[in-house]
């Protein structure tokens, strides 16, 4: 494993069989090449490279009976799911040189659980060495483990946000409204929180929600309502998990924190929800069935925006798929992209007329729109949008089934 360029997360191992004698250069030079515009810019092997997403391929081979056997080891630094994405891709290169090629993933190894589990036995036989000469009551330990977690809480970013020690290395943070409950969340273990800590949505956590996933957390009262609004529309917020009614996040126990975890709601499901609690209380003032609350009529469209017949195909293959196309003004394919990366695609991107996603079309996908010129937006869904401008129009999947079947 030596000379890694990138503080890795995972390690892809693969062996591999070739039906003839070739060398390690034709090895990944075939990996690259076969993978090359496979799944899009988002998967090319160079870039994940340069980008120090990926370290350098190594491969360790040996020729017998005139077949080449070996093994390629890859470190990654993305998440899971595009660490298996990298191992499946590796697994299709199916010829190297001029011969026939089998290579089969062996396993995927997780350093951080590696680590973890050393830091684990490690502790363990220094808390065994200790109560041999020490004796300790079980409540007296658990308020110094306490009040140990308490004290690791950081300030981060320019604002001095009380947060817990691992926001900067975790994938997912969990966002919370203030100080204390970042306290009650660390002792409890959940070291990746971070607090608003103020009615303003501070500039940092709009920054690390565009590269982490962000879990928002809030109290069950009319607070949270109101903080879960404002943080839906500056930050891009993946999920969204609620105190008990009344309760709030700093005086819940670990096993009432556990459970609102674990019970996490998309926003595209706490949207509906919102919406069927909306629809309940309009019927039962109004005694009779009413028309959904939200069309997107509500929302200015340029009618003479003409949508080619290829794009509405296009909405069906793209359901389900998390992924986004972008188009020029011709209507060609000008590059595909996750959904998660919309925004921070389309900062750095240019002449680009519409975009076509299976996502939530928000509030900041909107205002990205306006700023790089894009004049029409086909989403899944629209979510909470408060200002559109005029020359931007807005589709959801179902208009254009409605508008062209």
């Amino acid at each position: 494993m030596g000379g890694l360029a990138i503080t890795a997360k995972y390690v892809i191992e693969a062996e591999f069989e070739i039906d003839g004698v070739v060398e390690k250069p034709d090895v990944i030079g075939a990996i690259f090449g076969q993978t090359e515009g496979l799944l899009g810019n988002g998967f090319n092997l160079r870039e994940l490279q340069r980008l120090g997403r990926l370290g350098r391929i190594e491969v360790s081979l040996e020729t017998s009976d005139g077949k080449t056997r070996g093994r390629i080891t890859i470190p990654s630094n993305l998440d899971r799911v595009e660490t298996a994405i990298i191992a499946a891709m590796i697994e299709s290169v199916d010829k190297i040189g001029p011969y026939n090629a089998k290579i089969r993933l062996s396993r995927i190894v997780d350093l951080r659980e590696e680590k973890r589990k050393k830091i684990i036995e490690r502790a363990i036989e220094i808390l065994r060495k200790w109560e041999e000469s020490i004796p300790e009551s079980r409540e007296i330990a658990e308020e110094v483990i306490k009040a140990v977690r308490s004290a690791e809480i950081i300030k981060y970013g320019p604002e001095k946000l009380p947060a817990g020690p691992d926001v900067d290395r975790s994938d997912t943070i969990i966002v919370v409204e203030g100080r204390a409950d970042v306290v009650n969340l660390v002792r409890h273990g959940y070291r990746n929180v971070i607090a608003l800590e103020g009615a303003s949505i501070p500039k940092t956590i709009i920054e690390l929600s565009k590269k982490k996933t962000v879990i928002a957390f809030v109290d069950g009262d009319r607070g949270g309502d109101l903080i879960l609004k404002s943080l839906l529309n500056q930050v891009d917020v993946d999920y969204i998990a609620r105190a008990p009614p009344g309760k709030e996040v700093e005086e819940l126990t670990a096993k009432e924190i556990a459970k609102c975890l674990k019970n996490k709601m998309t926003v595209e499901e706490y949207l509906e929800s919102i919406e069927r609690t909306k629809k309940i209380k309009e019927e039962r003032v109004l005694e009779k069935p009413i028309k959904e609350p939200f069309k997107l009529a509500e929302i200015p469209i340029i009618e003479e925006v003409a949508i080619p017949p290829k794009v509405v195909s296009l909405v069906n293959e793209l359901q389900g798929t998390l992924e986004g196309v972008l188009f020029d003004k011709e209507w060609n394919e000008v590059q595909r992209v996750a959904v998660r990366d919309l925004v921070t695609t389309l900062q750095n991107t240019s002449d680009i007329y519409a975009v076509v996603f299976d996502g939530i079309v928000t509030q900041r996908v909107v205002d990205v729109a306006q700023e790089k010129g894009i004049k029409v937006l086909v989403g899944a869904r629209v979510g909470n949008v408060v200002r559109k401008p005029l020359e931007l129009t807005i589709f959801t999947f179902a208009d254009l089934a409605e508008k062209f079947e």
